[in-house]
Parts: structure tokens; sequence; C-alpha cells
């Protein structure tokens, strides 16, 4: 079961060197759980501010975010309630409307030419 998995481990570490997206980033965070991620592909777009970013290639990189999540109980905290407000742009709901608004503006711009 992954939501409790996830809500279970002290942090989320996904080192993706190559992502479409970064589903499983947004699944974590909606759990309660700090997510690190990459600092390249889509990641850094998809995490924002709610999660700490480092380089994939880079094991030092990688340990040194999780220890500043495990040593940093405050950190930790300011990261799941980041989390779980940037997980709420990423609804369906707000997919959905975003995706209506640009279809709109599109055939508002066809319709005046």
């Amino acid at each position: 079961d992954l939501p409790a998995l996830y809500s279970g481990a002290v942090c989320f570490v996904y080192p993706s060197v190559y992502e479409g997206f970064g589903l499983p980033v947004l699944e974590a965070m909606a759990c309660g759980t700090p997510v690190i991620g990459s600092n390249t592909t889509s990641l850094p777009e998809v995490i924002g501010d709610a999660g700490l970013l480092c380089d994939p290639l880079d094991f030092n990189d990688i340990s040194s975010s999780m220890e500043k999540i495990i040593d940093n109980e405050i950190l930790r905290e300011e990261l799941i309630q980041r989390g779980l407000e940037r997980v709420k742009q990423f609804s369906w709901d707000v997919s959905a409307k975003t995706t209506w608004l640009v279809l709109n503006q599109a055939r508002d711009e066809i319709s005046h030419q």
C-alpha cells in the first residue's frame, strides 16, 4: 500500500536522471513525506520550494540532503507543510480548469483573426 509506505518514511528520495513529470514526488507530498529530488529534468518545477533538490549523480549531495531532513526537525516539518500545499496545485481539478482556460483563449484568438 503506497500511502502507508510513503507515510512511514522519514523522506522520499527520487534521484531520477530522466523524468517526464514526477508523479511519485507528488504522491509522497500528498502523504506528508518530505521529498528530495533531482535538480534536473522536470522535478525542480514539480517540487518547487516544497522539497530539496540534489545532483542525482552525486551520492554526497544526495546523502547530505537526507541528513538535513533527518537531523533538522524544523526543516522536515516545513517541507511537509509546503509539500501538502504544493500538491494541491497539481490536482486533476486544477489541471482540467487550466486546460479549459487555455483552450478558450486559443479559441478566442482564432476567432479574432
